[in-house]
């Protein structure tokens, strides 16, 4: 998979030092993954959850971190579309950002 833009997660741990490794692994093992629909990342990731839009947001550290993407599964291209805590990601709109 392609992710677009892996800038805004080195922003992000570069604020909350904590949340480094488990970005990283997770961007390091989305680029190896051939991602072809959502049951594709459920095999994988069993707490992610699925909004419209081919939206997943992601449980980073513990939950203590939310990472939403939106998902082109003919180009098999991960847009980064938020990264934050748990309490910020409730505040927003997951399938408007």
């Amino acid at each position: 998979m392609h992710v677009i833009a892996r800038r805004t997660l080195v922003d992000f741990y570069a604020k909350h030092d904590e949340a480094q490794g488990h970005l990283e692994a997770g961007w390091h093992e989305t680029k190896r993954a051939d991602w072809s629909c959502p049951e594709d990342i459920k095999k994988r990731y069993h707490t992610a959850s699925f909004l419209a839009g081919n939206r997943v947001v992601f449980n980073i550290g513990g939950n203590r971190y939310r990472l939403l993407v939106k998902i082109n599964y003919p180009t098999k291209t991960v847009f980064i579309r938020f990264v934050g805590t748990h309490s910020e990601y409730n505040r927003i709109n997951a399938e408007d950002i």
